[in-house]
């Protein structure tokens, strides 16, 4: 009987604990996700610029079951590891929304017209930008390789960085 009140007690504290490490998780996991959708540029330019990073945007859409996966199998993922906090910014927007935004220069446009510009026309889309708003790389449009995309955008996030850190001539 000791003994098994002694066990009860020791699983609930146990039980506790584990779920006071859940919730702490959790709530340290919060802000990871998601990928930040941006509504400034030129906030995104000035961390780029302080931290020597290249602005990685993911043009996605409502609905999209595409843009979901290349977010839950291949961003995410990179944005919880601490290794790619130093080597890329990821953000967001929607392609097609309408809401203000402010772009590289400054000027004020919204999603749908700097998606334009950058010549979107499908999702998922990311592209990799300096500061000045510069694209860095070949955009990776779609998701038609699974297998090898991580291997794409690693490739192109590495070659974007080595552009943003490379000594002016």
């Amino acid at each position: 009987m000791i003994i098994k009140r002694l066990f009860s007690k020791a699983a609930a504290f146990g039980l506790g604990v584990a779920s006071l490490a859940w919730f702490s998780l959790a709530g340290a996991a919060g802000p990871v996700d998601e990928i930040p959708v941006t509504v400034d540029f030129t906030q995104e330019a000035a961390l780029s610029r302080s931290k020597q990073l290249p602005i990685l945007i993911l043009f996605t859409a409502q609905k999209c079951p595409y843009c979901e996966r290349v977010k839950q199998e291949f961003l995410l993922p990179l944005q919880r590891n601490p290794e790619y906090a130093d080597k890329v910014i990821m953000r967001q927007i929607e392609y097609q929304d309408r809401s203000r935004l402010v772009d590289f220069s400054g000027k004020s446009t919204t999603a749908a017209q700097f998606s334009k510009q950058q010549k979107v026309r499908l999702t998922p889309t990311i592209k990799l930008f300096d500061a000045e708003g510069r694209s860095l790389t070949e955009p990776l449009v779609g998701l038609t390789t699974p297998d090898y995309y991580g291997y794409y955008l690693d490739r192109a996030i590495d070659e974007a960085l080595e552009k943003i850190r490379a000594p002016s001539r």
